[in-house]
């Protein structure tokens, strides 16, 4: 028997992924509790943003099998140990079935009438009473695209107000900003069956066999199929170190100077691109100037990266026929998030390596529709498509298709601000749309507090979280198996989700809340189903003008997709870059916003753990991957456990300025001296209690990768 989180698989190399149960020849092996279905259903997984195509084996109303589809473009019926097992929370005992109103303090049932209206009846009076900015809107990278646009049009049209944000602003905010920056859209360029076929990879900032297990097969097959250079950029000992050429271990929060060095070797030794910095680049000689401050030498003091492995790595990286960058969070979680980005765009047009096959820059979205919820506008600053709310020609555009005027023309808050704001008072009603900031939101007490401050908080889920349980009314939610739309993977894919299941009790499917929300807030909504909705997107948003259910009923498309002919977008800025040329920014190296002292001497980073995923709503649900990953480590160096007097399995107090949180040590030699890491999943050490809610100034993301904490007794 193949199992998870039972028996020898447990102790073993194997990530209990069960593909070895889909592959044996002969049927020898089966996955625990699974049964034979009477029906399968296609659709596409929830977790991380790879987009992974799934067979939901149907029995008795409930999922009985989880396969990998054998021909999807994207997995090629490869699945984690998450897709495969962990989809136990869809029938989860206690999932939300009838929606609850807090009378006294305590959650009673109520109809759906007494909700809903409720809900707009408290939306509408702060609306009269302190204007329409008085109230924000969270959307949700866990729900479709037809719920994110759907939802901000709520918010815009129904309320007023652009104050509408999702969880994109902790985890991939400056890569919107800085891609936008430099090449003109702030996505994936090439695609994840092209990794592959780099001849160098330069993973920074991703711990990918975790965090994005599939692509990191990609990764793995280029280096021991086709013999591409490997340079891993993480201060961590990650898994892929095993397969790279270099490691480069850079201090915390210090990107920017190791990617200014390896630029000014590349300059140094002739191995730019002149031809392609020349014909199809701008602000060149500003950047060049900028980098005369950060040679390998003092970068080398600065980052901890010893001065000829800096060399190294720029030479690989600038030698190679066709080089990719990939990076995730460990780059964008910073105060100087954007600048990191920006570096990263620069090193790529330096050396010729963007718009072509199998090189680019290509951050990997970290949830499920995180790319879907960006490009369908539920940001405070754009409308679907990235059209910007204070252009008045694209305002015009969506008063007239949403018959509504004037729609608001400034930007509005983000997430951490309207946490702020409403902890001051000036933002008195949230809804909220599938999200936890309770755990999900850097300085995890001050949120408390914001929230707690609120006249009014709606919340819509398939869980009482951790953030529900503060809300004044509580809308159940269906789940991804119980509805149809459409979810966008990390390479721009847009995908189909199918409904495999009926929703428990009275649980409605989120597009199906907001149109009644946003139907007695006023707003005159006319939709039968989500394809529908996919018409309107269409119709107004021009890189998903050729998108329409019947086109990827078999096979998503790639955005940019303008119109019913076009193929979809393999990789982006082939011919011109989207802004037209691409241009250089020059990143001087600033430090983070706290760094270690006497009084708080380690640096935390936080990440993920492969057997969970986010703030564990949906994973820890599944008994197996709680048992693989039980809750809650962090891990310290041995040499620091020593000096502080801890031992391996220790309870001990973690604490910042923020706030202190009690947890298990793990002692490994995989996080660095001085470092400490936490995952983010559990609740009974929420490391979000701890970091710091300090913003990137352009992308208003949070340095939750660099805080300073101490360690004592528990």
């Amino acid at each position: 028997m193949a199992t998870v989180g039972d028996g020898p698989v447990s102790e073993s190399v194997c990530v209990s992924c069960g593909e070895c149960v889909d592959r044996c020849p002969v049927g020898a092996l089966s996955a625990k509790d699974e049964a034979q279905p009477i029906r399968e259903v296609k659709t596409t997984c929830i977790y991380c943003g790879v987009g992974c195509g799934l067979e939901l084996g149907i029995r008795g109303g409930c999922i009985v099998r989880i396969r990998g589809e054998k021909d999807h473009v994207v997995n090629k019926g490869s699945l984690c140990v998450k897709g495969r097992f962990g989809l136990d929370f869809v029938g989860a005992d206690d999932r939300l079935t009838h929606p609850l109103i807090k009378r006294n303090g305590t959650f009673e049932e109520a109809t759906w009438e007494e909700a809903m209206a409720l809900a707009a009846e408290k939306l509408g009076t702060i609306k009269a009473a302190s204007g329409p900015d008085a109230i924000a809107g969270l959307s949700s990278a866990k729900c479709s695209n037809e719920e994110n646009f759907l939802f901000q049009k709520m918010v815009r049209a129904g309320i007023g107000t652009n104050n509408v944000d999702h969880c994109a602003r902790l985890c991939h905010a400056s890569t919107v900003a800085g891609l936008a920056r430099a090449f003109g859209s702030g996505a994936m360029t090439n695609s994840i069956d092209e990794l592959e076929h780099a001849d160098c990879i330069l993973v920074t900032g991703s711990n990918t066999t975790e965090a994005h297990p599939v692509i990191a097969l990609r990764i793995k097959a280029a280096v021991t199929r086709h013999g591409a250079r490997l340079i891993v950029a993480d201060p961590r000992r990650i898994d892929l170190v095993r397969f790279a050429v270099l490691h480069l271990r850079q201090r915390s929060g210090t990107d920017v100077a190791l990617f200014n060095a390896m630029m000014s070797v590349i300059l140094e030794e002739g191995l730019c691109d002149e031809e392609f910095i020349a014909s199809r680049t701008e602000g060149f000689e500003e950047m060049k100037a900028g980098l005369e401050s950060c040679r390998p030498e003092s970068a080398a003091r600065i980052t901890g990266v010893p001065e000829d492995l800096i060399r190294e790595a720029a030479r690989s990286y600038a030698t190679a026929k066709r080089a990719s960058i990939v990076y995730s969070m460990g780059i964008t979680q910073h105060t100087t998030g954007t600048d990191n980005v920006l570096a990263l765009a620069n090193l790529a047009m330096l050396t010729g390596n963007v718009g072509k096959e199998s090189t680019g820059v290509n951050p990997l979205r970290g949830q499920n529709n995180v790319q879907g919820a960006c490009d369908l506008g539920a940001l405070p600053n754009v409308y679907p498509g990235y059209q910007k709310v204070d252009d008045d020609e694209v305002r015009r555009k969506f008063e007239k298709a949403w018959d509504v005027s004037p729609l608001p023309s400034s930007p509005g808050l983000t997430v951490v601000e309207i946490m702020h704001a409403a902890a001051e008072g000036a933002i008195k009603g949230l809804c909220i749309m599938g999200e936890n900031p309770m755990l999900s939101d850097p300085n995890v007490n001050h949120v408390r507090d914001a929230l707690s401050n609120l006249d009014f908080l709606c919340v819509q889920d398939i869980f009482l979280s951790e953030t529900a349980q503060l809300a004044d009314v509580v809308l159940p939610a269906a789940s991804f198996a119980e509805k149809d739309g459409t979810f966008t993977n990390t390479e721009r894919r847009v995908q189909r989700i199918r409904k495999a299941l009926t929703p428990p009790g009275e649980a409605r499917p989120d597009w199906e809340i907001i149109f009644d929300l946003a139907s007695r807030l006023g707003l005159n909504m006319q939709y039968s189903d989500p394809s529908e909705i996919m018409d309107e997107i269409a119709s107004v948003t021009p890189i998903y003008g050729g998108i329409s259910f019947d086109r990827i009923e078999d096979r998503g498309l790639q955005w940019p997709c303008p119109d019913k002919t076009h193929p979809g977008t393999r990789f982006l800025h082939g011919g011109e870059f989207k802004r037209g040329k691409g241009r250089f920014h020059a990143t001087p190296f600033r430090e983070a916003a706290e760094v270690p002292d006497k009084e708080y001497p380690y640096i935390l980073t936080t990440g993920r753990y492969l057997e969970h995923f986010h703030t564990g709503t949906l994973s820890r649900r599944t008994a197996g991957l709680e048992k693989l990953s039980p809750p809650a480590p962090f891990e310290i160096h041995p040499e620091d456990a020593a000096r502080e007097g801890i031992g391996d399995g220790d309870q001990v107090e973690v604490a910042s300025r923020r706030g202190r949180v009690c947890a298990r040590a793990v002692l490994t030699e995989r996080s660095p001296r001085g470092t400490i890491f936490m995952p983010f999943h559990f609740r009974e050490a929420a490391a979000n209690v701890l970091t710091n809610d300090a913003l990137d100034p352009v992308a208003k993301i949070p340095e939750l990768k660099v805080c300073a904490v101490r360690l004592g007794k528990a």
